[in-house]
């Protein structure tokens, strides 16, 4: 047994290494966040375009999901919802909901659905071919899955995306920590 702690050691080791190369380094490497992201116009629940364009010049969230999700939907957004109380009125920030499901979210059930959280939060939706692009653009992913009654839920990437004030990927933005930690993490990029 004592021959293998020196192997299991460097094992450990090796692992931790990986991991923080992957959470460190990658997240803040040009090359690789260059390519998550883009031009986007998709329908706001008041029916007017929103696009890439209508958030440039500030740093912005991105997350992916839809109105009937039972969890992390709600809860993501309540977090981010609080965050931006710990931001105080400040509009040099905003976040986007991008709906998975063109099929159920129209612009009036996210109306809705957007009610319940900070206004800074932009629900949008779009058509199914809408939808797939800008899942493409952000290398985000969605797959519809049948329920036994004939309806469906969606299997969607749980990521929040912190883009920069260039609309170019910063990192996956943590959620879980408290408010004024993630509050005080965001104003470093306005």
């Amino acid at each position: 047994m004592k021959r293998f702690l020196p192997l299991a050691a460097f094992a450990v080791g090796f692992l931790a290494l990986g991991f923080a190369i992957v959470t460190i380094v990658l997240p803040h490497n040009r090359t690789t966040s260059a390519s998550i992201g883009g031009a986007f116009a998709l329908t706001a629940p008041d029916g007017r375009t929103v696009t890439d364009k209508d958030v440039a010049g500030r740093p912005f969230l991105v997350f992916f999901g839809y109105t009937h999700c039972p969890d992390v939907c709600p809860a993501s957004l309540a977090e981010i919802s609080a965050v931006f109380k710990e931001l105080g009125p400040d509009k040099k920030v905003s976040a986007l909901f991008i709906s998975v499901d063109p099929e159920r979210d129209t612009p009036a059930a996210m109306k809705d659905y957007m009610s319940s959280f900070d206004p800074r939060i932009i629900g949008l939706s779009g058509t199914p071919e809408q939808t797939k692009a800008v899942e493409s653009a952000y290398k985000a992913y969605s797959k519809k899955i049948p329920d036994k009654d004939g309806s469906y839920t969606m299997d969607h990437i749980a990521l929040t995306y912190l883009m920069d004030k260039n609309g170019r990927f910063v990192g996956a933005f943590n959620l879980d920590r408290p408010a004024k930690d993630a509050a005080a993490e965001l104003r470093g990029y306005f």
